[in-house]
Parts: structure tokens; sequence; C-alpha cells
């Protein structure tokens, strides 16, 4: 009896594994060709989207699905791409994630949205709008673009981006910018953490507020920055070397207002909380 008892076990395991075999990661690979400029848009519930650039004018994606309660829905009409990750019923966040690699040529327009993330770009010169709720966000290398985030409580990060359109949203979730400059450099936080470090470069308008998280930018000597620093219920700290102004738009309190200038003052920065700490670092 106990032989038979462990043949039976033997061949449920047997079984369960095939249906793991059967029901398990599906990888599928579609090819696009497109012209310049062309518009992607990848939307997907749950799992990562990483996008990098390619060699030609063809966009490649490799999609990972992790069973089949989830399909890839896929649309090229002229020279735009939509590719969508539809659950069936019964899919949970396991069962229906899909993780997506993807190559488009480097000056394509890019849209993703994954609930779940992560979502990275890398090393493009196009529009780059990135959505999601807890997904940790990622930009890196983007020039002369528009980058556009809007996330909940996912942690994001933006490294060297130059001469960008930068606009990001959270409610919670932590932003750091390394070495980004631009024209426009835009964020805010309900009560996430903001760090930035770089030039404050190309003689831009740089609003970082937050409303009760903590906002800290960090600058060489030789930035060259009219700045208003502003905390109405927290403190406001100082170690760069500003000219003070003479005429501001609300009373001086050195503990809670930061006003002055550095250098020939060509970008404005204003970082602005209502409960949380500012603090203005020099490099």
């Amino acid at each position: 009896m106990q032989s038979s008892q462990r043949l039976a076990n033997v061949a449920v395991l047997v079984v369960l594994a095939t249906a793991t075999l059967a029901f398990g990661e599906n990888r599928q690979d579609f090819r696009f060709k497109v012209g310049s400029h062309a518009n992607i848009s990848i939307v997907n519930q749950y799992g990562a989207v990483t996008v990098k650039p390619s060699s030609g004018n063809e966009v490649m994606v490799t999609a990972v699905l992790q069973s089949n309660k989830v399909e890839i829905d896929k649309n090229q009409n002229g020279n735009r791409i939509d590719v969508v990750s539809h659950l069936l019923p019964g899919a949970t966040p396991e069962s229906g994630r899909v993780d997506y690699e993807v190559f488009v040529p480097a000056d394509a327009n890019l849209t993703l949205h994954s609930t779940t993330g992560p979502l990275r770009a890398e090393r493009l010169h196009g529009d780059v709008v990135l959505e999601g709720a807890s997904a940790n966000v990622e930009v890196r290398d983007v020039s002369d673009g528009h980058v556009h985030v809007n996330t909940l409580d996912g942690p994001i990060t933006l490294t060297n981006i130059r001469n960008g359109h930068v606009e990001i949203t959270s409610v919670s979730g932590d932003v750091i910018l390394n070495q980004v400059d631009g024209p426009l450099v835009r964020v805010n936080s309900s009560s996430g953490k903001i760090r930035y470090d770089g030039d404050f470069a190309f003689g831009g308008e740089y609003s970082l507020t937050s409303h009760t998280g903590d906002i800290e930018a960090t600058a060489p000597t030789y930035a060259s920055i009219d700045v208003i620093a502003r905390s109405v219920k927290g403190k406001v700290d100082n170690e760069f070397p500003l000219h003070p102004k003479d005429h501001t738009s609300f009373p001086i309190d050195t503990i809670r207002n930061l006003v002055g200038t550095a250098g020939k003052a060509a970008s404005s920065v204003k970082l602005l909380s209502f409960s949380g700490k500012i603090h203005l670092k020099k490099r």
C-alpha cells in the first residue's frame, strides 16, 4: 500500500509539473517598421516595461507572459503603435503579469503605463510619458524632449536629463533628480521627499513643491540662480552664497523664508513646502 501511495504521489507531481510547463512563462516577440518620430504606447496592468533605443527604424517588443490569464493586443496604425496587456477573467496580479523589453528608434515618442511597474526609459530624445500607481519609475540619459511622470506612491528617479521639459506629479512617492536641467523642471508632491542635485542650468524655471515632504537642493557655487525658498510651517536651511533682494512679495523670515540671487540669476528656482524642511546646499 505504501508503494502504491508513493506512485500516486509521484503521478500527481508529474501532472502538476506538466501543467506548470503548459501554463507557465510564455515569450512573445513582435516587430514593427516605423518612420521618424513614431508614437509608441504600452499599457501594462501588472509588470515591468523597459525601453531602450534601437539602431534602425524598427520597434522590437519582447513580452514575457506569466500565465494564460493574459493576452497581448497589438495594433499599428501608420506611425503609431499600441500594445496592451489584456487581462482575462480570473487574472490576478501574479497570473496577469507581463514583463516587456522594448527597443524603439531614439526619436520615438513614448507613453508607458503600469500599475505595479517598474517603468524604465533610457537614451531617448523624443517625448516620454510614464504613468503608474506604485510603479518604480526611472528615466536616464534623455535629451531634448518632454519628460512627464505621474505616480501615486511609486518612487521616481531621473538621471542626466538634458534640455528637458520635465513635469512630475506624485502623491507620496519620493522624487530624485540627478543632473536634470532644461527650460522647465517642475515637481509637485503631496508628502514625498524631493531631492535635486544639478546645476540649475539653461536659464530655466525650476519649481520643486511638496506639501509635507522635505526638499533638498544641491548646486555648485557657480550656479546662476534667482532663489525663493519658503516653508510655511517648516524650516529653511541655506549654505549657499546668495545676495539678498531688496523687494519681496512676502515678509522675510530667515527661519522659514529665503530670497536671494547668485551670479547673473539666469534660472528661476522656487523651493516651496507647507510643513517640510527645505535645505539649499552648496556642492
